[in-house]
């Protein structure tokens, strides 16, 4: 048996398919100082609307939200059913903290409290 879908409406199942990932997604990027809805992302890349950002590369940061999680370096991969698709040369988790120059024993104290005179 041999389905057939007309090319309108394929296009109309795909436009479709495409807002319901957009409005479920809370992820995003931020390129160029231009922010993207992240429509799906997995452990090597993610993908992003074409019509939106076709021409990616470079750095880019990736926000769930107002979270900062990775700063990351993407090549654009492949354009499927709207879609385009970035693969991850480099991510970099995002830390809070500054990073420590020495080792932090585990018996070391947290605060040092001074006597009073």
């Amino acid at each position: 048996m041999t389905t057939f879908v007309p090319k309108e409406v394929q296009a109309g199942l795909d436009s479709a398919r495409v807002q319901s990932l957009k409005s479920g997604s809370r992820l995003r990027i931020l390129a160029d100082g231009k922010h993207h809805p992240v429509l799906r992302m997995w452990e090597t890349g993610f993908s992003v609307d074409a019509e939106t950002a076709p021409n990616l590369r470079g750095y880019v940061d990736l926000y769930d939200g107002a979270i900062h999680l990775f700063q990351c370096l993407i090549i654009a991969s492949e354009e499927e059913m709207g879609e385009m698709r970035f693969e991850f040369k480099q991510l970099t988790a995002v830390s809070n903290t500054a990073p420590l120059d020495f080792e932090r024993s585990e018996d070391a104290p947290v605060a040092l409290i001074e006597a009073q005179k």
